[in-house]
């Protein structure tokens, strides 16, 4: 297999006969520079679009909204980031490294709602795409620039973690973006300056940080003739400390930061790794080979095999592959939007060195891929979930989930709940909220989750009054599905909303 090529795009008289992987004659000074913010611009309506209709009809996938809604939230006041779903009086800061959220602070200060995280969310992951778009273009022409731009925006690992409501690696994913695009150019300042904050998004993201400083002297060793002696030497020591420095800052937040913060004084995800008191399960090899292959098949055609940039991927597959938590291994919810910066990118360097391959076939199949990754992003998505805004019904908010919006309205604010996935996002923002069946000892004001499937609603204060011994219990109402617990002693003390219809 032949190395990409360290330098930029194939030289200029190539573009004068289109030979493959050469510059388009609109490449250049001529070519529209706003095309790479038209194309985020697009992304940010269309994931904006979805995650908001989404929320419109109570399609929450896991209490993780809830979680950094209340993180956001006490940063927003000032405090501690203290999120009661992981626990009551739990610090955020003792579960994951993730800092970066307290930057969304201000703006829900402004709109307190989970809306505000989604948008947020939208307009990081459409400007992860500026980088993309900017780098394919410059180095392979508008039109197939254009195309791995979009094809990147519609990747499905962007789609799945659009879909799953709001998660801190949507900060990774500019960064991550603009600081290979900077190893690309050559610009060792700009690509070191990008990867550093990557330690303030999740603790893990420091091995990657590391990662980028590796590719980054990988570059150098196959870097130009031209380059100043000096001006080498300054770039290695600048790759050399990333990478020190993206180790220590893993090694010093799972080692000294989370565990200060957390309760039981250590990181709860290294049982994740050992499997707990049992064995831990290993990947099934095809299992392995799936998932790898959707990360680079229908996205570079496997071509980005070829650039060194592709390193940057590899921390993220390696503790996602060295879990015993199957979720991990596959390609469901978030967990592959980290590597799709990384692979377009990767497939962007490859391309440029593919034009400069003494393969013919090479030539033509690097020059025919772009086209190929838009035409798979695009075939996919009519089963992935941006396939959904095309649906009158995504649109519309069912009367059933108005009618749970009214009875979760009757919960006065500032009341202790207890709640499963779906309320947690009409409740979060003004109530202090627990996960089902983990309060610790707290009887909650009331109880929200959805109706259990074969059980008679008659039973459930009776369940609720089992989970919590000395507290009572009465039915306030059942709607859309689902139903809400109040804590007798409570009933009638400030509660907010009209009363549902018999």
């Amino acid at each position: 297999m032949e190395p990409a090529a360290a330098t930029g795009p194939a030289p200029a008289r190539r573009a004068a006969d289109g030979a493959p992987g050469s510059r388009d004659a609109t490449a250049g000074p001529r070519a529209p520079r706003l095309d790479p913010y038209w194309v985020a611009g697009a992304l940010f309506v269309l994931y904006t679009a979805l995650s908001v209709c989404r929320y419109r009809r109570m399609l929450t996938m896991s209490w993780d909204l809830g979680i950094f809604e209340q993180a956001v939230r006490a940063y927003a006041r000032l405090g501690a980031p203290i999120v009661d779903l992981k626990g009551p009086g739990t610090n955020i800061l003792g579960d994951h490294f993730s800092p970066v959220t307290a930057l969304i602070a201000p703006f829900y200060r402004l709109f307190p709602t989970p809306v505000t995280l989604l948008v947020a969310q939208a307009a990081l992951f459409a400007l992860s795409a500026i980088p993309v778009t900017r780098l394919a273009a410059d180095r392979l022409g508008r039109g197939r620039g254009l195309a791995i731009g979009i094809a990147y925006g519609l990747s499905w690992g962007v789609q799945r973690a659009v879909d799953f409501d709001f998660h801190e690696i949507a900060f990774a994913m500019p960064l991550l973006a603009f600081s290979l695009e900077a190893v690309v150019r050559r610009r060792w300042r700009s690509a070191v300056l990008w990867a550093v904050p990557l330690v303030l998004v999740k603790e893990d993201l420091g091995i990657t940080a590391a990662a980028i400083g590796v590719v980054v002297l990988i570059r150098l060793r196959g870097g130009t003739r031209g380059d100043r002696p000096a001006r080498d030497r300054h770039a290695v020591a600048l790759a050399v400390g990333l990478a020190v420095f993206g180790l220590a800052a893993t090694a010093v937040s799972l080692g000294v930061i989370i565990p200060s913060f957390n309760n039981g004084g250590s990181y709860d995800y290294w049982t994740k790794l050992s499997g707990g008191d049992g064995p831990a399960p290993v990947i099934p090899p095809d299992t392995a080979a799936r998932t790898l292959l959707w990360v680079l098949l229908p996205t570079t055609g496997l071509l980005a095999l070829r650039s060194p940039l592709l390193i940057a991927a590899v921390p993220t597959l390696a503790w996602r592959f060295a879990s015993h938590d199957d979720h991990y291994w596959t390609t469901d919810w978030h967990y592959s939007a980290v590597l799709m910066p990384v692979v377009f990118i990767a497939l962007t360097d490859a391309l440029t060195g593919a034009a400069d391959s003494r393969r013919p076939w090479l030539r033509s199949y690097a020059h025919q891929l772009p086209a190929a990754a838009l035409a798979a992003a695009l075939a996919l998505s009519t089963s992935l979930p941006v396939a959904a805004l095309t649906q009158g019904a995504t649109y519309r908010v069912p009367e059933s989930v108005r009618a749970t919006e009214r009875l979760l309205d009757r919960i006065p604010d500032g009341a202790t709940v207890e709640s499963d996935v779906p309320p947690i996002s009409r409740l979060a923002g003004r109530c202090r909220v627990f996960w089902y069946g983990d309060t610790r000892g707290i009887s909650p004001d009331y109880i929200a989750q959805r109706v259990p499937d074969g059980r008679n609603l008659v039973d459930l204060p009776a369940d609720a009054e089992r989970m919590h011994p000395g507290a009572r219990y009465a039915l306030m109402g059942v709607e859309g599905g689902y139903v809400v617990l109040e804590k007798k002693g409570r009933q009638g003390q400030g509660q907010a909303g009209p009363t549902p219809a018999p």
